[in-house]
């Protein structure tokens, strides 16, 4: 650190007029120095999510209206390891088993989940809840999801930011080959009532599992993280054929705030390709939604895009601007 002892009047008498500006300018480029720092680590924080280490969850604290089971799991390489949350209803199932959803970022989500949304998802046709999350104490994992829920490039690892991407079909397989038959176990679960929720790169791994496995009915996408390679998901979507989407409906759920600059996910134009994309599978009779969030940004969809899944899921109707 350098520190300056600004005397002023032994200044002034050893300056002239010229030295005096010079004073003058060297201070000012000091002080735009400082205020272009400021800015860039306030866009720096505003594009990265929140990592202090969390506290007690609703499972921790229970609940009134569900009760909880937790299982571990590995990836295959061992160098990914899980936790995963189910959320089973204090209720008696319907005749043909309790609907389910599955969610991604599964920590950073039992950290936004209350008793009172429990209490509400109660009252409708209440799912089971599976929250997919990483042995940590931390919201994200970010290295596990970068390479968990982003796609290969030609069968290649690829860099996702300064991160290694590329494993999501391998993930896919342990999710519907492993973690769901393991959490599903002796529970009345609806199979024709499942759905898949996630946001950002989770949103991206939704996109591709609705092109490439039928295992689950409902796909809510959440601002997925279409730059660079990952928008030919969108041009994919369009080629796909209503006989492949029988059965099966996609929502897109994005945030009309400005993102771009502001967030390494953001894409330009990212909001009018993908009404686009939903256009073109509505005319085909493909059952695809949009929904817009008036004013809110990336960060902020992850709350409420998964509070609409969790109420969709429950029965209650969504609104899509389309």
């Amino acid at each position: 650190m350098v520190t300056f002892f600004i005397q002023p009047r032994s200044l002034l008498s050893r300056f002239n007029a010229g030295g005096a500006l010079l004073l003058c300018s060297l201070c000012n480029g000091i002080f735009r120095y400082l205020a272009a720092l400021l800015l860039l680590c306030a866009g720096n924080s505003y594009a990265r999510p929140d990592m202090t280490p969390l506290g007690p969850n609703i499972a921790d604290k229970g609940s009134a209206f569900y009760h909880f089971t937790v299982n571990t799991f590995d990836s295959v390489d061992d160098q990914r390891h899980y936790k995963v949350w189910t959320a089973i209803p204090n209720k008696t199932p319907p005749a043909a088993g309790y609907p389910v959803l599955y969610l991604l970022d599964g920590n950073a989500v039992m950290d936004k989940i209350s008793d009172s949304a429990l209490k509400k998802l109660s009252a409708g046709n209440a799912p089971v809840l599976v929250m997919i999350g990483y042995q940590t104490q931390l919201p994200f994992d970010l290295a596990g999801r970068a390479w968990d829920y982003t796609p290969a490039v030609q069968g290649k690892p690829r860099n996702m930011h300064g991160r290694v991407g590329g494993g999501s079909a391998i993930f896919r397989e342990l999710l519907e080959k492993t973690i769901a038959p393991q959490v599903e176990k002796g529970l009345p679960v609806d199979a024709q009532k499942r759905a898949l929720w996630g946001h950002s790169y989770g949103g991206l791994f939704v996109l591709e599992s609705y092109l490439a496995s039928d295992f689950f009915q409902v796909y809510y996408s959440a601002v997925p993280s279409l730059s660079g390679d990952n928008d030919a998901l969108l041009h994919a979507l369009t080629e796909t054929s209503s006989r492949q989407s029988q059965q099966k409906s996609l929502w897109f759920m994005e945030g009309d705030a400005d993102r771009k600059d502001r967030d390494e996910n953001a894409t330009s134009g990212g909001i009018e390709a993908i009404r686009q994309t939903v256009a073109r599978l509505q005319s085909r009779g493909i059952a695809a939604h949009y929904l817009l969030y008036s004013g809110l940004a990336h960060g902020a969809m992850f709350d409420a895009s998964m509070h609409s899944a969790l109420l969709h899921t429950a029965s209650e109707p969504l609104s899509a601007s389309e």
